[in-house]
């Protein structure tokens, strides 16, 4: 602040006796001065110390007090007034004065002071009240812990300090009620927040990312418009396409992910760009096809595997953790304010009776028009895209000579997707084609091994009906288990999809919501569906026929875990549903000790037997053993009767 501007301030606080808030002094100073108040003054009033004393409220420093400063007389003038009465020790005197007046002016801003700010520690916010409804906490309230704890969203720490984010931030989280994952225990935990009062499960932290785009850089789509150089980017199995546009945002993103490549190249990839810490919503780096490419994390399978989307092409993939890269922390914010540039499409003008695509149909599309670099779509419906990001193109053209265009112009550029429509419609009525062989149970691994009669082993119960019929895992395969499972994921997400004849009684790999299983199948439903038989876990479950693939002879070595058991030591010939759910909230899910009574063996290891005792050891005194429990339930609920 200029000097003269100081004198003003100086010369306006001293009509102020009691002090004026820091706030009320630009329209103090206007009104006096008729002079805008610099706009920027109060955001550091320490540089107006030199002219007034400032008093901060709770140690806020945007917060305060201002009063006027006493000038002390110089020595000069001192001097003459102790000359005029005869007392040359005046300057003492005045200096002491002085001070005694200053400090009743810091009193009495104790007694102006009426608010003061508090934290609420069972809710985490502040606010100013009345010092006089402040009173010290009886020690008897003190026993429960403060119930609100501070916490950092993973993923957006970068960007704690921009006010857009926190605006964000606030509008979607204060209020409501989430599921907490913890990543990591520290002072401040970090944590990802998901809403989960819908059908759907919303990362928060994802969500919060994506609002705060760059939306200069988004693809405006516009309806009847013809978009040229656009290239497919992926096709999904339900004929759904990804394009990339020719924009702003794909032109500064190619240029950024450049930048990346040589910085990486130049400074040597080190550890610490290792993901560490990988969560559903991060946005890291994978290296495909020579180069660097954004990707989401979408789901961690464990330590090792995990699913990713490709932001900028639509493409969902498992892959290890080991291949992820953290982005370096001087391109994080322009690598995070690009928005995703993978435009969800699907076609226009086909049959509304089509219904599921078969894998024919997807695979010949795939063919058509898959990364060809100079297609063009044409705009049908924005409705769509501007609510759930989606499009109606009436035409993909992919000219003449196209390395993945089988025909030429297959497609009609420009035009009413008549070819287009004709083609889809004639392959998708077409029956599925057996691609592969259908898999058998030839080559299957050894029975999974089991204890003697009368002998105990570790067990883990993944289902449990009630006594009569439960499955068990031997403890000591479950690592082993893990590991096979991960492989699975990694395998199939990048194994080109085939249609397989499936036969009942053969055993097949299946994806079951976001996992592959060794399983059984056990029937064929006319809508699509199978069910299978989880030749590991021991569960049944119905799947699309699409996602049944066959079961390769390397994920055939470790033998089949699932064992179904029979808990000995107890007779009923029909468990009630109240007696099943007392059964599987003590076995369920649950680590256990089985004393082997019966192995009934089998030729098919997923028809094996066991009759087991079953013991609960988890607790420190004693061990329950379950017949006993079920026995004693049993008595109980017959004298109820």
């Amino acid at each position: 602040m200029p000097e003269d501007m100081k004198e003003k301030v100086a010369e306006l606080l001293a009509k102020y006796s009691s002090g004026l808030w820091a706030s009320a002094l630009p329209k103090a100073f206007e009104d006096m001065y008729k002079v805008k108040f610099p706009k920027d003054a109060l955001k550091n009033l320490a540089s107006l110390s030199d002219v007034c004393t400032i008093d901060y409220i709770s140690g806020n420093p945007q917060k305060a007090i201002l009063y006027a400063k006493l000038p002390l007389p110089t020595d000069k003038t001192l001097q003459d007034i102790g000359q005029a009465h005869g007392d040359y020790d005046i300057k003492a005197m005045v200096e002491q004065e002085y001070l005694q007046i200053e400090e009743k002016i810091a009193e009495s801003a104790d007694t102006f002071v009426e608010d003061i700010t508090v934290c609420y520690v069972d809710y985490g916010f502040s606010e100013n009240i009345e010092k006089s409804k402040a009173y010290k906490l009886n020690s008897k309230f003190c026993s429960l812990s403060f119930q609100a704890t501070k916490c950092r969203l993973a993923g957006l720490e970068v960007l704690s300090d921009d006010p857009d984010l926190v605006k964000v931030v606030e509008s979607l989280t204060c209020g409501k009620i989430f599921a907490v994952e913890i990543l990591a225990k520290t002072d401040v935990p970090l944590v990802v927040l998901y809403d989960t009062s819908g059908e759907d499960d919303i990362n928060i932290n994802a969500t919060c990312l994506k609002a705060i785009c760059d939306k200069a850089l988004e693809v405006r789509l516009q309806v009847d418009a013809m978009y040229t150089n656009v290239k497919v980017t992926n096709i999904c199995s339900d004929g759904t396409l990804y394009c990339q546009v020719p924009c702003k945002g794909l032109s500064k993103l190619n240029d950024l992910l450049h930048k990346i490549e040589d910085y990486f190249h130049c400074k040597h990839m080190t550890s610490e760009y290792f993901v560490s810490l990988p969560f559903c919503g991060k946005i890291c780096l994978f290296h495909c096809k020579g180069k660097w490419l954004r990707v989401e994390i979408t789901n961690v399978h464990s330590s090792r595997a995990l699913d990713v989307q490709f932001l900028d092409s639509g493409t969902v993939t498992s892959v290890k953790v080991a291949e992820l890269r953290e982005i370096p922390p001087r391109f994080l914010q322009e690598v995070i304010a690009i928005p995703p540039q993978a435009i969800k499409c699907c076609l226009a003008d086909l049959p509304q009776s089509i219904g599921m695509w078969t894998p024919d149909a997807v695979l010949w599309l795939r063919d058509s028009v898959l990364n060809c670099s100079d297609c063009s779509i044409k705009i049908t419906n924005a409705d769509l895209w501007k609510h759930q990001k989606d499009v109606f193109l009436s035409a993909v053209s992919s000219g003449a000579g196209s390395p993945n265009s089988k025909n030429g112009n297959v497609l009609v550029p420009g035009g009413t997707g008549e070819n287009i429509r004709k083609s889809l419609t004639e392959v998708i009525k077409k029956p599925m084609v057996d691609r592969t062989s259908a898999s058998s149970t030839a080559g299957l691994p050894p029975p999974v091994y089991l204890s003697k009669p009368g002998e105990h082993m570790d067990v883990y119960v993944p289902v449990a009906c009630h006594p009569g019929y439960f499955v068990i895992q031997p403890w000591q395969e479950i690592h082993k288990l893990e590991v096979l499972m991960e492989e699975m994921i990694l395998y199939y997400s990048v194994s080109e999809e085939r249609h397989v004849m499936v036969e009942k009684d053969q055993v097949y790999a299946a994806k079951v919501e976001n996992k592959w299983h060794r399983v059984l199948l056990k029937g064929i439903l006319t809508n699509g569906l199978v069910s299978v038989y989880e030749l590991d876990y021991g569960k049944h479950e119905l799947v699309n026929i699409r996602k049944v693939q066959p079961l390769v002879d390397m994920f055939r070595k470790l033998p089949f875990q699932a064992v179904t058991a029979q808990l000995a030591g107890v007779k009923c010939n029909q468990w009630s549903e109240e007696a099943s759910m007392v059964f599987r909230n003590h076995v369920e899910k649950k680590p256990l000790v089985a004393l082997v009574h019966t192995v009934i063996e089998n030729a098919n290891p997923w028809d094996r037997k066991a009759v087991v005792y079953l013991v609960d050891t988890s607790l420190p005194d004693t061990d329950i053993w379950i017949h006993d429990f079920m026995s004693e339930y049993l008595v109980e609920l017959s004298k109820i009767n």
